[in-house]
């Protein structure tokens, strides 16, 4: 019971503190609700109604796909929502539809839109304007946001996953274990990784679960170094040699003695981490190694706005997103790595500490005995 109020109390410090600097706490809190704003991207940005109300009946396109015959059309394809003849049905009457806030998908070719080219600025049609192909910058944005942002959380969670344990197993038994294990790291970590990316991606058509099985196989190198070191400082330390003499087994002492106490450098890497994964995608995107052309990515619009300089809008929106991202992610990891470090004050006992000294101060110039 005193090792939870413990942890519980630990946490709610941690908290305190990495609230208390301003800057990474609203950091943490914009990034959050972008991610989850660009979750429900099919709501924000589609090219299909959310409620259609016809002839009495009640429609969700963006839920189900009708065909055009449901809304009096002739043909029984998918409807086209951005035809004349459909936008009339569903609006004429007492018929209506509900648009998202921005009416286009990620791959939406608007065949009907007043722009006579393509990459077109920013206009009333398209605020963010269009890429090269005529695509609405706005969606391939959010969507490239929340694809980059998922590849890195899944990337950083397993990469994070394996280090830790590859690092405890080295830094626990130390010795043999540990020279052959640094011995095989050194030789793996010497694979020239975008050389293997190059002659795969020519092998295989390039996707993002060919890029996640290829990074992963690397992400978690560096981690493992911080861990292995903490586990061999912690291994000699009393309590360590307290729960084997009391003959714990090797697991237990690893999952609930040893990895608890030497998971700072971990969470403290994490945004960086993060950061570190969305430029891999947003770089090999840019080479042409990442998610196809047809799929949403930062990386891609980056290389678009670099072959195309007279469409300013590309290169600008999208570099705004990319750095404004990874900006977020440094704030967020400055405020946890300041969180954790025992030198940092709690802001509470400080408050503490300047109401007691002000209450000294106040007895003393009123002559009071302190």
């Amino acid at each position: 019971m005193t090792s939870i109020n413990t942890e519980k109390t630990s946490g709610a410090k941690l908290w305190r503190k990495f609230k208390h600097n301003r800057l990474g706490y609203w950091s943490f809190i914009i990034f959050i609700s972008l991610y989850i704003f660009s979750l429900a991207g099919e709501i924000v940005s589609n090219d299909k109604p959310l409620i259609v109300h016809y002839d009495n009946n009640w429609y969700f396109p963006f839920l189900h796909h009708y065909p055009e015959t449901t809304f009096g059309g002739v043909f029984p394809a998918y409807t086209d929502y951005y035809d004349p003849f459909v936008k009339e049905q569903i609006t004429k009457g007492k018929n209506f539809a509900i648009y998202p806030i921005n009416p286009y998908y990620y791959d939406t070719l608007n065949y009907f839109s007043a722009d006579g080219h393509f990459p077109a600025p920013p206009s009333r049609d398209h605020v963010l304007g269009t890429d090269t192909a005529g695509y609405d910058l706005a969606a391939r944005l959010l969507y490239g946001f929340r694809i980059s942002v998922t590849f890195a959380f899944a990337l950083t969670l397993f990469g994070t996953i394996l280090g830790v344990f590859i690092g405890a197993i080295q830094g626990y038994y130390a010795g043999k274990v540990d020279f052959f294990g640094q011995r095989l790291i050194e030789i793996w970590n010497a694979i020239p990784e975008l050389y293997l990316l190059i002659i795969f991606a020519s092998i295989f058509s390039p996707s993002l679960s060919l890029l996640f099985v290829l990074l992963s196989l690397f992400s978690w190198v560096m981690l493992s170094d911080y861990v292995r070191v903490e586990f061999l400082r912690n291994r000699q330390l009393e309590y360590v040699k307290a729960a084997r003499a009391m003959g714990l087994p090797n697991r237990l002492i690893i999952w609930r003695h040893i990895l608890p106490n030497s998971l700072t450098p971990v969470i403290t890497f994490l945004p960086f981490r993060l950061s570190a994964a969305i430029m891999a995608l947003a770089s090999l995107d840019f080479l042409g190694l990442g998610v196809s052309n047809t799929g949403p990515s930062l990386g891609n619009l980056m290389s678009q706005g670099k072959a195309n300089l007279d469409a300013w809008w590309i290169s600008l929106f999208t570099f705004g997103v990319l750095m404004g991202t990874l900006l977020l992610l440094t704030f967020i990891g400055e405020a946890l790595r300041n969180a954790l470090d025992n030198r940092t004050p709690d802001p509470i006992k400080r408050t503490n500490e300047n109401l007691l000294t002000s209450k000294s101060e106040s007895r003393e110039l009123s002559g009071a005995p302190v």
